[in-house]
C-alpha cells in the first residue's frame, strides 16, 4: 500500500494511515487516547506483595497526565571510566521534548547520540543528572520498575528489525503486551492487532513468518510492534539503515503518521539528513552537547548544519 507524506507542499499519495485517520481524527492526544481506551488496556497497574517504594511512584501511569513533555532530561551526564582514560559521552544534556512531537537526533561519530537514546530510554543510567518519562522520574528507579515501564509505555524501532522467527507477524507485533502480562490470545489483543497491521498497509500478513516478508516490510512489523502499546515514545535508532531509499521512505512515512494521526511522540537518532527532514525538529549533538537545533528543516539545510559540526572535529583530528 503506498503512502502519503502529510507535509504542507508534499506530493501527496495514498498511505495505510488514511484508515487509521478515519477512525481516530488528526493531531491531538484525544483520538489517541481514546483508542487506547476502546482496545486492550496496555498499562495495568504493578501487582505488588510489598508496600511501595517511598522513591518510587505506586502507579507508573499516574504522573504521565501532568506533564506536557514526553521526555525530559535535566543537567544530564555520562561518563564512562576514570581518571585521564575517562570518557565523556554526555556533558550536561538539558532538553525536554513535547508530547505528540516527531524529533529527530543527528551528530558526528562519537557525539553521543547513541548514549542519548540510551540514557532517554532508560536502557543507560546517566552518571549524573535527570532523565523523565512522561512525567515520571526513571533516574533512580529500580530495575524490574524500569523494566515495566519500558514495555508498557516506550515504543523501539531499530535498525535490525529484532522480530523472532518462529512468530507469525501477528505474535510479534502482540510481544510487548503479552512480555507486560496481558492475555493476547482472546478476540480484542487481535483486533488490536490487526487494526496496527492495516495502519502501516500489512493488513493480510498476520499469519506470515518475518522469513516470509521483504526488509521494508519487516520493518512496518516493527513500527506496528513498537505503536501496540500506544506508548509515552517511540525510540527509533536508525530505523531506515538497512533499508533502500524508497522502502525507507515509506517506514518513515509511517512514523510520521505515527505523531500527525495517533499523537505519538517519536524520538529518532539518525545520520540522515533525509530522514531527518521528516521530523518536526532536528537536535544536533557535538562532543557530547547540544550544539544547534533546527525546526522544520529540509534535506539541505541540515546537511550544511551537520557539515558544520563535522568539520571542526575533523580538523582537530587531523592537527593530533
Amino acid at each position: 500500500m503506498a503512502l502519503r507524506r502529510t507535509r504542507p507542499g508534499a506530493q501527496k499519495r495514498d498511505e495505510p494511515g488514511q484508515t487509521a485517520r478515519a477512525r481516530y481524527g488528526r493531531n491531538g492526544e484525544q483520538p489517541y487516547a481514546a483508542r487506547s481506551a476502546q482496545a486492550v488496556d496496555p498499562r495495568p497497574r504493578p501487582g505488588r506483595t510489598g508496600g511501595p517504594d517511598p522513591a518510587e511512584p505506586e502507579d507508573l501511569t499516574a504522573s504521565a497526565a501532568r506533564t506536557d513533555f514526553a521526555v525530559e532530561l535535566r543537567g544530564v551526564r555520562r561518563q564512562y571510566g576514570r581518571g585521564n582514560t575517562a570518557v565523556h559521552a554526555l556533558r550536561g544534556i538539558d532538553l525536554a521534548l513535547p508530547r505528540a512531537g516527531f524529533t529527530a537526533v543527528m551528530g558526528p561519530s562519537g557525539s553521543g547520540k547513541s548514549t542519548f537514546l540510551q540514557c532517554a530510554a532508560g536502557l543507560d543510567r546517566p552518571t549524573a543528572g535527570s532523565v523523565r518519562l512522561g512525567g515520571t522520574e526513571i533516574t533512580g528507579m529500580k530495575e524490574n520498575r524500569l523494566t515495566e515501564l519500558r514495555r508498557t509505555r516506550l515504543g523501539f524501532v531499530f535498525q535490525a528489525f529484532n522480530l523472532l522467527p518462529s512468530l507469525t507477524v501477528e505474535q510479534n507485533v502482540l510481544l510487548p503486551l503479552r512480555l507486560a502480562g496481558q492475555r493476547t490470545g482472546g478476540a480484542r489483543s487481535r483486533r488490536a492487532a490487526a487494526d496496527m497491521l492495516d495502519a502501516v498497509g500489512l493488513g493480510d500478513k498476520g499469519a506470515r513468518r518475518p522469513g516470509e516478508l521483504s526488509g521494508g516490510q519487516q520493518q512496518r512489523v516493527a513500527v506496528a510492534r513498537a505503536l501496540i502499546t500506544r506508548p509515552d515514545v517511540v525510540f527509533a535508532d536508525e530505523p531506515t539503515g538497512a533499508l533502500d531509499t524508497t522502502t525507507a521512505a515509506e517506514i518513515l512515512a509511517l512514523l510520521r503518521n505515527a505523531v500527525d494521526d495517533l499523537g505519538a511522540t517519536v524520538v529518532m537518532v539518525t545520520h540522515d539528513p533525509t530522514a531527518a527532514a521528516w521530523a518536526d525538529r532536528v537536535l544536533f549533538l557535538a562532543d557530547g552537547a547540544i550544539a544547534d537545533s533546527l525546526p522544520r528543516a529540509d534535506a539541505v539545510r541540515i546537511a550544511a548544519r551537520l557539515t558544520s559540526l563535522t568539520t571542526p572535529t575533523a580538523h582537530a583530528g587531523a592537527a593530533a
